[in-house]
C-alpha cells in the first residue's frame, strides 16, 4: 500500500518531464510581458468538495522554477476532506515561475485529488468491503495514482506484473486449465506467496476451489452469478469482485459478503477535481 508519497527522485523526475512538456525553453508569452524580478502571490482555491491529494508535489513544481518561492500554508494535508471555495495554499514567487508552473501544478493536483475523491465515494458506499485499484493507470504515473487511491481510503492491488501472482484467462488457456496453471505457479514461487485466480464462469469457480488458492476473483459476473459463486466458495477463500463495476451496483454488492471490489475506473475514468 502506498501510504506515503513516492520518493523525491521519482517526484522530481515526474516534474521534470511535465515541465519540459509544457514549458520547454520557457513561456515565450509570459517572458515577453513580465519582468524577471516581479513577484506575485497566487492562491489555489477549490471549486468543489474534494479529497485533497498532491499538495507536496505541487510545492516542488514551484520550487524547481523559483528556489526562493514562499508557501503560505494552511493546516491542510493530503487525504483531508476539503469543502468548496477553500483556500488550499498561497504561493508567493516570481511571476514567471507562477505562470510557467501553474498548469503543471494544477494538472497534478486535479488529477490526484480527482482519484482520491472518487475512491472515497466508493469506499463510503461499501464499507467494510475493501476497494482496490488496478493496473489501469497512466503510464509513468502509477505510483502517484495509487498514492491517491490510498488518500481516498482505498487499498492498492499489485503494483505491476512483478509483485503478486494473478492467474488470468490467458494463463489458464496457455496451461490447459485452472488446475494446471495453479500447479505450474506453485512450483515456481516462494512458499507462502499468495495466489489469486481470475474466474468468469461458475465452472471456473468450482475448479479454483479445487485448486486451493488464496483469493478468487469473480470477473464480469452478474449479481446472480456472484451470489451463486459465493455459495460455491462457501467462505473457504477470499473473494474479489471485478470487471466494469459501476457505482450504482455498489449498494447491492455491499450486502453479499465479499472481501474486495477492484475498480479500474478509479484511475482511468476519474474526473479532475
Amino acid at each position: 500500500i502506498v501510504t506515503k508519497l513516492p520518493g523525491k527522485d521519482q517526484i522530481n523526475n515526474l516534474i521534470t518531464i511535465a515541465l519540459n512538456e509544457d514549458v520547454g525553453i520557457g513561456d515565450i508569452t509570459t517572458r515577453a510581458i513580465l519582468s524577471p524580478e516581479v513577484v506575485y502571490t497566487a492562491d489555489i482555491v477549490t471549486k468543489e468538495n474534494i479529497i485533497l491529494c498532491g499538495l507536496e508535489i505541487i510545492k516542488l513544481v514551484f520550487l524547481k522554477l523559483d528556489p526562493d518561492v514562499c508557501f503560505i500554508d494552511g493546516i491542510l494535508n493530503d487525504g483531508d476532506e476539503v469543502k468548496k471555495n477553500t483556500k488550499i495554499i498561497g504561493i508567493r514567487a516570481k511571476g514567471i515561475a507562477l505562470l510557467e508552473g501553474e498548469r503543471t501544478a494544477l494538472n497534478i493536483l486535479q488529477r490526484l485529488s480527482g482519484i482520491a475523491s472518487l475512491t472515497k465515494r466508493y469506499v463510503d458506499e461499501v464499507n467494510p468491503i475493501k476497494i482496490l485499484d488496478t493496473r489501469k493507470t497512466t503510464p509513468g504515473f502509477r505510483l502517484f495514482e495509487k498514492y491517491a487511491v490510498n488518500c481516498g481510503g482505498g487499498e492498492n492491488h499489485r503494483f505491476g506484473l512483478y509483485d503478486a501472482i494473478l492467474i488470468k484467462d490467458n494463463h489458464i488457456k496457455a496451461s490447459g486449465g485452472i488446475i494446471q496453471a495453479v500447479q505450474k505457479v506453485k512450483k515456481s514461487i516462494n512458499a507462502g506467496m499468495q495466489i489469486e485466480i481470475e474466474t468468469s464462469t461458475l465452472d471456473d469457480v468450482r475448479e479454483a476451489v479445487e485448486a486451493k488458492i488464496d483469493t478468487i476473483m469473480l470477473d464480469n459476473m452478474s449479481i446472480e452469478m456472484i451470489k451463486e459463486a459465493i455459495g460455491i466458495i462457501d467462505g473457504r477463500f477470499l473473494i474479489e469482485v471485478s470487471g466494469s463495476i459501476s457505482f450504482d451496483q455498489l449498494s447491492e454488492l455491499s450486502k453479499l459478503g465479499i472481501d474486495y471490489i477492484s475498480v479500474g475506473a478509479l484511475t482511468h475514468s476519474s474526473n479532475a477535481s
